[in-house]
């Protein structure tokens, strides 16, 4: 049976009048913003009511204990939302944008009476021009959100029936809703791609000239075409170990956006028979966790961005200096957060269409993964979905320095025509790592040699010629009474005292692991950061009240590994 009451301590400091009130596009920031976070009118319904009986907390999703809803909806029922808003005074400039920061699976939008928009799809951001339909005085805005799990979208984890690796499903708004007005000739996106030398900005914006300032040296650069290539003196690097962030600014005549960039790349190396993936370099071993971005309270969503800070400051004390963020993306701030703390991001595309237990994991965790996949998954228009979705993916994160790696296919699901797929994303972006099958049946093209292993012993043959990676391993299961989601049980191997849990992993480490990277591993992803619903694997529960391990013993381990590169 579900816990409805386990909650994590960030309930405890969210501001119920307007949560996630902060500005939710960390690496274009400007001076404008007004968040429609808060309570808004709710009714889940065929037909759209006359009136709304319910009250929900946006962003989080009705199924969440923090919506104030607490429930799902029958197929069919849609998700009707209202709410009604004046903007400050002096707000509207010239433009006004209306954003979504996500809305699970088909949203259409609605102001002041006009239909100004449709969004399909549940893990990007989306947005509309609303100049000509926003009043000074008061608006009305309604979304129609439509969730029936319908496999072409992207949905992750996401099941009607949870239980086991399968979670509550969320639909709906679940991150920021929010405004802002923009001059004439603004700054429209920006493009920041860098080395360990120098960076370049690609600035798309209509204005005639623009200026660059650094925040820290004070020096300013100016550009006619929107093109910015920066080599600083004494370049700081980027790493986990010291994540130095420089900050700018870009002005137009009547514009204004902040950002950031840092010094870094990924690649490889061949070296000493063995090819390794290198960071600014130098082979770096990168030692990670799974992270879904599940919490008990608000599903996708912590109660504040406190949820993911002290998720990825908890995975540095261990030692950790990757996350491998799992068939789901997040808010910017998660990113961003990375991005200031130091914690590199294997990001995993959102998978759509069906998922077999026979094909996708069983007949491979027994050693079937070959499977020829042009065939697979034919629905065009399901194909066409997932590759919408993952160019939105690359271009969103596109300048978030943490993250270096994206997974394409996980374990099959949804996988079709991997070696054009990979193709087609290394396009989009050269400067990043793509595992194209993470797990099994791959094909030819990708840019490492990805295992999961599960059930038997850490053995992987090493592939000289592509760097090793361990993308899925471990899963050990303890149980913390106290905090737990459910009574049913879910892991790869179970104890019950934390002790022998503690101990099982050391072993395994010091016993699998630490010779694997010796031999060549580049990277690895133990399963998992945190509980999950009925998975009990984590390092952190659920709740995030405990950490089932000592810090020192696993931080330990992570300092046995980097030194077994050198």
């Amino acid at each position: 049976m579900k816990n409805k009451t386990l909650t994590t301590v960030y309930a405890e400091e969210m501001d119920r009048k307007r949560p996630w009130n902060e500005y939710p596009r960390p690496t274009m920031k400007r001076d404008s913003f007004f968040s429609l976070n808060g309570a808004w009118d709710f009714a889940f319904a065929e037909n759209e009511p006359d009136e709304y009986f319910k009250k929900i907390l946006v962003p989080f999703p009705p199924e969440s204990l923090l919506s104030g809803i607490e429930s799902g909806h029958t197929e069919k029922e849609k998700l009707y939302y209202r709410r009604k808003f004046t903007l400050p005074k002096n707000f509207i400039k010239k433009r006004v944008i209306l954003h979504f920061g996500a809305a699970d699976q088909i949203a259409e939008v609605i102001l002041n009476g006009i239909n100004i928009g449709k969004h399909e799809g549940g893990y990007t951001p989306f947005s509309f021009d609303v100049t000509d339909c926003i009043f000074e005085c008061e608006n009305e805005l309604r979304v129609i959100c439509t969730d029936n799990l319908d496999l072409k979208y992207p949905y992750g984890k996401q099941t009607k029936k949870r239980g086991g690796m399968w979670y509550t499903p969320v639909s709906g708004i679940w991150q920021t809703v929010w405004l802002e007005s923009l001059p004439d000739f603004a700054i429209e996106e920006l493009s920041v791609t860098p080395s360990v030398s120098e960076v370049r900005i690609e600035v798309k914006s209509s204005a005639e000239r623009l200026k660059l300032t650094l925040a820290d040296s004070g020096e300013v650069f100016e550009s006619t075409d929107g093109i910015f290539v920066i080599e600083p003196e004494n370049p700081r690097l980027w790493t986990p170990e010291t994540p130095y962030l420089y900050h700018f600014s870009i002005e137009s005549e009547c514009d204004k956006v902040e950002s950031y960039f840092a010094l870094r790349e990924i690649g490889t190396e061949f070296k000493d028979g063995v090819t390794r993936l290198t960071l600014n370099g130098k082979p770096y071993l990168f030692h990670g966790l799974l992270d879904q971005g599940y919490f008990p309270d608000g599903i996708f969503l912590p109660a504040t961005k406190s949820g993911y800070e002290c998720d990825i400051k908890a995975a540095k004390a261990l030692g950790f200096n990757m996350l491998r963020k799992h068939i789901k993306i997040e808010p910017q701030i998660f990113y961003y957060l990375c991005d200031k703390l130091g914690m590199v991001v294997f990001q995993d595309m959102i998978n759509n269409s069906d998922y077999s237990f026979i094909r996708d994991t069983a007949l491979p965790t027994i050693g079937l993964k070959k499977l020829p996949d042009k065939r697979l998954h034919k629905n065009p228009e399901s194909r066409r979905i997932f590759y919408d979705t993952m160019t939105e993916t690359i271009k969103l994160l596109y300048n978030h320095p943490s993250v270096l790696y994206y997974t394409i296919f996980n374990e099959g699901w949804g996988q079709f025509s991997a070696d054009e797929v990979y193709k087609d994303a290394k396009i989009l972006d050269s400067t990043r790592i793509f595992d194209a099958t993470s797990g099994w049946f791959w094909q030819k093209e990708s840019d490492v040699d990805s295992h999961h292993v599960y059930f038997k012993k850490l053995r992987v043959k090493i592939n000289p010629e592509k760097p090793c990676v361990i993308s899925e391993f471990g899963g050990y299961s303890y149980r913390c009474e106290g905090h737990l989601f459910g009574d049913k049980n879910y892991g790869y191997k179970s104890f019950k005292t934390r002790g022998e849990f503690e101990k099982s992993i050391v072993s395994l480490y010091e016993n699998e692991v630490v010779p694997l990277v010796k031999k060549g591993v580049s990277a690895l992803v133990y399963t998992q950061l945190s509980d999950v619903e009925d998975e009990t694997n984590g390092f952190l529960t659920y709740d995030r009240k405990v950490v089932k391990t000592d810090f020192e013993t696993i931080l330990n381990l992570s300092i046995k590994l980097k030194e077994s590169i050198k």
